[in-house]
């Protein structure tokens, strides 16, 4: 099943994805309240919905389906990794760190935008780029959970662009901390949550989940890849992050880009110039995964904002001059 968040004539709604359009769920209801009421309470709200009428996907604004409590973004491509790594911070090869286990940071779940919205370039960006990635979204509370418990705590997947300011975030960096404004602007989730039984017949003899994954700016297909070229599966990702933490449900926990050609950044380094060119405004940016959907998001122009100021010299004084 597939649950959407959507505005349609000025009201916002939760509603479940059929053939011939969008079904709204009870005015109460949210996508996350779906979530947090476990995907047996779901599907059955989803089945109850589809005997109401539909409104067709193309009159509606589709939204991020759910408001998550935070967004973890993993990198587990290592192609992406042997990419990105030349083409940011002028290393070479894959770090031996990457291996030992799963990393992400943390991104900013109030900057999520729909699967058709437009998204403007980061004030004082000139290297703009997309990453492919598909995200889990997990369905109950959790801490310290095995893989197979952390596997049957995944509510269902999305399709998530990374939206990235490759210049800010090569600063940021060489300071040892980040990404931080460099990935800060907007992410795209979307087109709606599937919930994961629907995916589970993907699955390949590995266990991970083998769906086709494509991009295209403007038309012109640039990467294309396999989700089951992950390094870990999306159970071991969440168990990851609920090692001696606690994770929520509605929680967002996002692949990584994929690799051959799931950002532009990747293909710059390995072929050590800018091509494809950084995203300009009037780009069109589509994402299809199988099993999923499609998003498309235009590139608009920065908002005007002054230059950001440099740090001032430090007397470094202990005392106080008065």
């Amino acid at each position: 099943m597939r649950f959407a968040s959507y505005e349609v004539d000025g009201t916002t709604r939760a509603g479940v994805v059929g053939a011939d359009g969008l079904h709204a769920l009870p005015e109460s209801a949210t996508v996350l309240g779906l979530v947090r009421s476990g995907l047996p309470a779901a599907l059955a709200a989803g089945a109850a919905a589809l005997e109401g009428p539909a409104v067709p996907v193309e009159r509606v604004r589709l939204l991020p389906p759910l408001e998550p409590p935070s967004v973890r973004d993993f990198v587990a491509f290592e192609e992406h990794v042997e990419g990105v790594v030349a083409s940011v911070s002028g290393g070479g090869g894959v770090p031996p760190e990457w291996y030992g286990a799963p990393t992400f940071y943390f991104t900013n779940p109030a900057v999520l935008i729909g699967a058709h919205d437009d998204v403007p370039i980061p004030p004082g960006s000139r290297l703009f780029d997309f990453e492919l990635e598909v995200a889990a979204v997990l369905g109950r509370d959790g801490a310290s959970l095995s893989p197979q418990e952390a596997r049957s705590a995944i509510f269902g997947y999305a399709i998530f662009n990374d939206w990235s300011a490759r210049d800010l975030q090569a600063r940021e960096m060489e300071v040892n901390l980040g990404p931080a404004k460099g990935k800060d602007s907007a992410s795209t989730l979307g087109p709606w949550l599937v919930t994961a039984d629907e995916l589970e017949p993907r699955r390949d003899e590995d266990g991970f989940l083998a769906l086709a994954m494509a991009v295209s700016v403007n038309g012109v297909e640039v990467g294309r890849d396999l989700l089951s070229n992950m390094g870990w599966p999306f159970e071991e990702l969440v168990s990851y992050a609920a090692r001696g933490s606690r994770i929520r449900a509605g929680d967002v926990f996002a692949s990584g880009t994929c690799g051959n050609g799931g950002c532009l950044a990747e293909l710059w380094g390995r072929r050590g110039e800018r091509v494809p060119p950084p995203l300009r405004p009037g780009d069109v940016v589509e994402m299809t995964v199988e099993g999923i959907g499609t998003i498309r998001n235009t590139v608009r122009p920065a908002t005007g904002l002054p230059p950001v100021r440099s740090a001032r010299n430090r007397p470094r004084n202990r005392t106080r001059t008065r």
